[in-house]
């Protein structure tokens, strides 16, 4: 059989350079979802930051399909909001939490302790810059997050670089083989779907595809020999992690699906002092076009945002409040839901939205940002106006929580927000 990357027959795989079969090690399996490893932007050593980094581990999740920020935190407030949506607004009598213009869907009841302790809080009317109702384009200018630039690297890599990262475990995707868009760039960063799988394909007894790179590296030219490092240093750490069996702690109990188990390794990580500076996990199934549903069990939103905000309250409480003192998780999506519901009791793409954000250092029991009203001379083209930019609230976490003098090369052109959605560490 031949191998198309090279065109060598299978009696010719002994006369493989270096350079060719870590290549191949790596495109073939978990360790493959390595980023950045190559050249002079990565360290020989891994490194890790639990010495040096003193910021908080930034745990960004990803709402994919247009999350619909009015039915999570309703603007109960605004008689605007329930004309617009008979069929499924939130009743003012199941609202929960919240403040004297809005209040959180009941599904989000995992999450009330944290509200009240002041851990947990929103932001609304939070956007990009412009309106973009492509799923695709909308998610590439969200990972971007440098419009009007030449800029093509994500804004979680650039952040990995401003805060020096050296190793791939200072920053890792959850849930996928490959490191997520967002940190894509020179930074060294890598996706894995589980801890417990995160292995280079064909490693196995009578196959030692690990310890046949490491023998084949030793004494190989920096150029090799720092990837080469860097994977075996990654795999040795992750693997020493999976060797222990893991009890998530305070009574925390994570729901078994993709989110669940993905902020399950999070916390596994952050515990087990991986140096992680930032984490990216996705949940998706948020494009509710039809029957979203009333506020209540077994209908489509709540039973997503259920899902949210079990998955979350479970990663809070399994780190405890220690734990979470140098953490903060923040919710972004491409683009919110149109304000009026569509004939078939579902939501449209929008454009305004509303962030969550979690962490010892959250300004929390209350919603941040300027709202701007949903009566129809506020709204834009049918849509919550966006009076917050999403890079702006990023940039405070940035410079309060994780340490950044200045955000100016993580989010070009844009200043931080100085309303206080976070407290200084």
């Amino acid at each position: 059989m031949t191998d198309p990357s090279c065109g060598c027959a299978d009696d010719q795989r002994t006369t493989l350079t270096r350079r060719g079969v870590l290549g191949r090690a790596l495109a073939a399996g978990a360790a493959g979802a390595f980023a950045g490893l190559a050249g002079d932007q990565v360290s020989t050593q891994l490194a890790f930051a639990a010495g040096r980094y003193s910021g908080d581990t930034l745990v960004l999740v990803s709402l994919r399909g247009g999350f619909d920020g009015l039915s999570a935190v309703v603007p109960a407030g605004d008689p605007a909001y329930y004309a617009a949506r008979p069929d499924i607004a939130v009743p003012k009598s199941r609202l929960i939490g919240g403040t004297s213009r809005f209040g959180l869907h009941p599904a989000l009841a995992p999450l009330l302790p944290f509200w009240k302790a002041g851990t947990f809080g929103t932001v609304q009317a939070v956007g990009q810059p412009a309106p973009n109702r492509s799923h695709f384009s909308a998610m590439e200018e969200l990972e971007r997050a440098a419009p009007g630039t030449s800029v093509r690297t994500g804004w979680l890599d650039r952040m990995l670089g401003g805060l020096g990262a050296s190793s791939p475990l200072h920053g890792v995707s959850v849930g996928s083989m490959m490191p997520a868009r967002v940190l894509a760039g020179p930074a060294p960063a890598l996706g894995m779907k589980t801890i417990n799988d995160f292995a280079l394909f064909g490693d196995q007894a009578g196959q030692p595809m690990a310890a046949t790179l490491k023998t084949l590296y030793a004494g190989a030219p920096a150029v090799l020999s720092r990837p080469a490092g860097q994977v075996m240093g990654s795999l040795a750490a992750t693997k020493a992690l999976a060797a222990q069996p893991y009890r998530p702690a305070n009574g925390a109990v994570y729901p078994d699906d993709t989110l669940g188990r993905a902020l399950r390794d999070v916390a596994r990580l952050i515990k087990g002092k991986a140096g992680l500076m930032a984490a990216s996990v996705d949940s998706g199934d948020w494009d509710m076009h039809e029957n979203l549903g009333a506020a209540v069990p077994g209908k489509r939103m709540h039973d997503k945002l259920a899902q949210l905000a079990a998955a979350l309250a479970a990663f809070a409480t399994d780190l405890g409040s220690t734990g979470m003192k140098r953490v903060t998780l923040v919710t972004i999506s491409e683009f919110g839901r149109r304000v009026r519901q569509n004939g078939s009791n579902g939501l449209d793409h929008g454009y305004g939205n509303a962030m969550l954000l979690l962490g010892g250092g959250v300004a929390g029991g209350k919603v941040h940002g300027r709202w701007p009203g949903l009566g129809e001379r506020h709204l834009v083209d049918g849509d919550l106006a966006v009076t917050t930019d999403y890079r702006a609230v990023i940039a405070e976490i940035l410079h309060k929580r994780c340490g950044m003098a200045s955000t100016r090369a993580v989010f070009p052109n844009v200043r931080s927000t100085t309303s206080g959605v976070v407290r200084a560490r």
